[in-house]
Order: structure tokens, then sequence, then C-alpha cells
């Protein structure tokens, strides 16, 4: 396990093994969607029924704070020393990952996990040619080319986006579900 962590959180500040960048950025769209609609939708119609547009502008404000607030808490439930985990023990179940080891489809993962941090509110779809531009440089030693990685970052980004909407009322990620 002390292998697992050291390489997978080789990219975290290293003074802070406890610093989880990747899952601030989660937090930050979780709670921030989270908040924002709940804190919105409720600061909104109380004050909305008695100032019209007023209230709209009020509920945006209150849900703002209620979703940095959220944030925080939600980001510590993101790992991506779990999230390495998850896909380590449940990729080769996947129909894409056939006769490859985990040491191809790891890194795709992970630039699933990360690009769904870096592009909130958007979908995969959305963003996939931008993905595939950039995953040379992201690969590390995956020999896999996009149109094979390209499945493994999919997961990763819906198991994300799915988990957000779990805590999200809606269809945050508008596929929907």
């Amino acid at each position: 396990m002390d292998e697992l962590k050291s390489r997978t959180t080789k990219d975290i500040d290293s003074s802070d093994e406890t610093s989880r960048p990747v899952a601030t950025g989660v937090g930050a769209v979780v709670g921030g969607a989270a908040g924002g609609i709940a804190g919105g939708a409720a600061a909104g119609a109380a004050v909305g029924g008695m100032s019209g547009p007023v209230g709209a502008a009020v509920g945006a404000v209150v849900g703002a704070v209620a979703g940095a607030m959220a944030g925080k808490g939600i980001a510590n439930a993101v790992d991506p020393v779990a999230e390495d985990a998850y896909w380590r023990d449940n990729y080769s179940k996947r129909p894409y990952a056939s006769g490859s080891g985990y040491d191809e489809y790891g890194p795709a993962y992970g630039y699933g996990v990360e690009a769904y941090t870096r592009y909130p509110g958007r979908t995969f779809d959305e963003v996939e040619a931008e993905l595939g531009r950039d995953w040379t440089s992201r690969r590390g030693r995956s020999s896999l080319e996009w149109d094979s990685a390209k499945h493994a970052a999919r997961d990763a980004w819906q198991r994300l986006s799915d988990a957000v909407e779990r805590a999200t009322p809606g269809d945050s990620d508008r596929d929907g579900k």
C-alpha cells in the first residue's frame, strides 16, 4: 500500500501528504453546484416572492457561500489515491481493457480525474478533442493511443460526474439521469 500511495501521490505536494489538489477541484465543483443550487433555490424562493429579481440575486450569493463551505467537506471525501485504487481493482472488468495491464490504463484514469476537475460544468464530449490533443504529453509510460485511452479517461470522468450528481439535485451533468 505504501508503494501505491507513494506512486500515486508523487504529484501532490510532498511536504503535506494530506494535501489533495485534485479533490479540492472536485470539492469546489460539487460544493459550488450543490450549494449554489440548494442555497440559491431556498433563498430565491424565500425572498423572490417578495422582491422578484432581487430574490434571485440574494439566492445566488447565499448559494455561493454555502457552496464554498460545503466544498471543503466534499473535497476531503474524494481522494485521488482512492480513485487509483478503485480503478486498479476494477479496470479488468471494463470491456476496453481486455489484454492490457493496469500500467497501460492507469494514466488514462488519472487523466480523466484531472480533466474532470479542470473543466467544471462541461461534459466529456465537449472537451474530448482537447483531451485527445494533450494525451501524448500526459500519458506517462502508457503506450495507449488516445483512441484506446479515451475509454478509461471517460470512465474516470463519469465516475466523478455521477458522484457529483448524487450530491446535487437535478441533472447537473446534463446526461438525462
